[in-house]
């Protein structure tokens, strides 16, 4: 419309319009930036895989909630000492100022925010701490996807097998084709199986009509899934719960309880790792 070409308009914000070329941290902007004016008292820790596939560590002020002044560090990598070498070279009166500083949990990051961060109350994010849970579920998924994927090839072998031994052309014909078997739905059992990942990862109350259905059908086909599901949502609905640090240690006791009973061996790897991290976990609270 202004008879400006997009790419030139580009080359002229960042070379003149941004004073690009004279930023203070151009020279290490590549491996890090620090912005050590938006410390506040509550930070969180996290790593992210940017565009090209390097993987960085990005620390930011809780309170800013993602926007303007949100941004602490950015360093590249995720390695401990390398981190923590950049990140120490924020003030060290204002790391001492920190209080909390939320992580997921990652030995390595929870390692990286002691040694930057030595006064702050360390916590694991809800987040993460879930998403290891629904992990072990979907895992219990997928193995019934694989049982009724073999199911379902060993009975197309068994026709295909019948049609052959058939003795005469009306014989075959009265077989016919291969047909799977339909739910009250209209999909097959594979189908649902398949298709059910984004329902047992989601709260039953966040369901459409059609998840519902198919989460019915899955249960009733599958009652152990439906029992590891309702584990899952039993943690998630201590988290969403508003209590105290000894309300929710006494929960996630009775929880841990009911989970040892199901026996599942990686919801017994989950149970390790939240031993291993229960005071970070129970930080939360």
């Amino acid at each position: 419309r202004y008879g400006v070409k997009g790419q030139t308009l580009r080359k002229q914000y960042k070379e003149k319009i941004s004073d690009y070329r004279n930023w203070d941290q151009l020279e290490h902007a590549h491996d890090y930036l620090l912005y050590p004016e938006n410390i506040g008292e509550n930070l969180s820790l996290d790593e992210t895989c940017l565009s090209n596939g390097d993987v960085y560590t990005i620390l930011t002020n809780k309170a800013a909630k993602g926007r303007k002044g949100a941004l602490v560090a950015m360093v590249r990598g995720v390695a401990t000492d390398a981190v923590s070498g950049i990140l120490r070279r924020l003030p060290h009166r204002k790391r001492l100022s920190v209080k909390t500083v939320t992580t997921d949990l990652s030995s390595a990051m929870m390692l990286t925010v002691r040694k930057v961060f030595p006064a702050a109350k360390l916590i694991n994010d809800r987040f993460h701490v879930q998403q290891l849970m629904s992990e072990a579920v979907d895992r219990l998924r997928i193995g019934y996807r694989w049982k009724v994927l073999d199911a379902e090839n060993q009975a197309i072998r068994e026709h295909r097998q019948k049609k052959k031994e058939a003795k005469s052309k009306a014989e075959r014909e009265r077989i016919g084709k291969w047909e799977p078997e339909r739910m009250e739905n209209g999909e097959t059992l594979p189908q649902i199986v398949s298709r059910s990942k984004h329902i047992i990862l989601k709260h039953w109350s966040k369901w459409n009509e059609q998840q519902k259905t198919r989460a019915a059908i899955l249960f009733d086909k599958f009652p152990k899934l439906l029992e590891g599901y309702s584990l899952s949502m039993k943690l998630t609905d201590i988290f969403n719960k508003k209590s105290g640090p000894d309300e929710a240690r006494l929960n996630l006791a009775r929880w841990y309880n009911e989970v040892e009973k199901f026996d599942y061996m990686e919801f017994n790897k989950v149970l390790d790792t939240f031993s291993n991290h229960s005071t970070t976990i129970i930080n939360y609270f």
